[in-house]
């Protein structure tokens, strides 16, 4: 049954946006086991198990906190729960989503304080260890980093942010924004000395949206203890004392947490250097068809290219929104549009998740296609190039 289209049905949508995510008929069976009671015995062993599992995929031994909420409730749980108001927070503006969380800094009292980008490259190190350095009576209680800003394609390195701040002896917590990365991007979160890692279930743990999470460091925790920002829903105590024995302080997505449990299950069998290894070679795959096609990466800087997603600028004068609407008419294909000051700019294309070399030839067959059908200048054999490459690098 088709919802919400009037496009024919032959064959499957493509959804090749940079999330939610194609959501793997393993997991979606999952999902269609009856909901069982929250508060019986079963489900404490449920909650356990999901909750330990999880770690690995953090790269942390700590509590992880999960509300049946989408990214953007991960990321207030983090503010309100360790900050307080009229708090400074150093914030890089990396992108949409970066800025997004800006403006929730604001709304929640907080007093951002931006490091702006060009929007072609991730979180600029050096100007985030200077701020810190001439921060000399500790104003910055936090400082927040997208590890991958999904609106650009452009991915952080954590753990040169963690370098810089410990470099400037500053106190200041890190706050991490996983929701693009996590599961498809290593990550380190005891490692890179992370506080707070804030993600979300429907880009590469594969799960449909409505789960978001917080790992949180014992800094992170003690610093809860004297936060002043109003919390309730979001509050980590009751949710740490309850988690303790698998259970939650309120109705929980308990078939979600199913879903999750086998996704975790598929994430591990095929082992996270393995998922981490293939997110990397479907993007190098992809970059090398966008410069066949004589097109440009919006990433700029090549250190900073995003395993998840690959943002691609067209030509000036040419409508990337209409180039989407091409290729959803004619090849029933979806991918993401541009946001913010990137809008009808770039598109992108979401390689993450339950993804494997025959979906990304075809989702570079449909933007190939829909370059021609659209009128977009472009050079042929975008998709040649790609295929080269996967069938050279097993």
């Amino acid at each position: 049954m088709a919802y919400f289209t009037t496009r024919p049905e032959n064959g499957r949508h493509f959804l090749q946006i940079p999330g939610p995510t194609n959501v793997p008929d393993r997991v979606l069976r999952a999902l269609d086991n009856p909901t069982m009671d929250h508060r019986g015995p079963d489900f404490g062993i449920l909650g356990k198990r999901v909750l330990e599992k999880v770690k690995p995929v953090f790269g942390t031994t700590g509590p992880v906190v999960i509300y049946p909420a989408s990214g953007t409730g991960a990321w207030e749980a983090a503010l309100v729960n360790t900050l307080s108001p009229g708090d400074t927070v150093l914030m890089c503006e990396t992108g949409w989503f970066a800025h997004l969380w800006q403006e929730m800094a604001e709304r929640l009292g907080l007093q951002p304080r931006l490091l702006e980008t060009d929007w072609r490259r991730a979180a600029d190190v050096p100007a985030i260890e200077a701020a810190l350095r001439a921060d000399k009576g500790h104003e910055i209680k936090a400082v927040c980093v997208v590890h991958n800003e999904t609106s650009t394609g452009c991915t952080s390195r954590i753990d040169e942010v963690r370098r810089a701040m410990d470099a400037a002896g500053h106190p200041a917590l890190l706050l991490v924004d996983t929701i693009s990365s996590l599961g498809s991007i290593e990550y380190r979160h005891d490692e890179w000395g992370v506080d707070v890692t804030i993600s979300g279930s429907q880009k590469g743990l594969m799960l449909p949206p409505g789960l978001s999470f917080n790992a949180v460091s014992e800094k992170a925790v003690r610093a809860s203890e004297t936060a002043r920002l109003p919390r309730s829903f979001w509050d980590w105590k009751p949710m740490l004392a309850a988690n303790a024995t698998g259970y939650f302080p309120y109705t929980p997505a308990t078939n979600m947490l199913y879903a999750l449990d086998t996704a975790l299950d598929m994430l591990m069998a095929e082992g996270l250097p393995n998922v981490f290894a293939r997110h990397d070679r479907h993007a190098e795959a992809t970059r090398r068809a966008v410069r066949a096609w004589g097109l440009e990466v919006q990433c700029a800087e090549p250190r900073h290219y995003s395993s998840a997603l690959t943002a691609v600028r067209l030509p000036e004068g040419h409508s990337a929104n209409a180039l989407r609407a091409a290729i959803l008419e004619r090849f029933d294909m979806s991918l993401g549009n541009g946001l913010g000051r990137l809008n009808d700019r770039v598109f992108r294309i979401g390689h993450l998740g339950a993804f494997n070399d025959l979906s990304l030839l075809g989702t570079l067959g449909g933007v190939e296609m829909g370059l021609r059908v659209a009128g977009v200048p472009h050079e042929a054999g975008g998709v040649k190039a790609a295929m080269d490459y996967l069938s050279g690098n097993a």
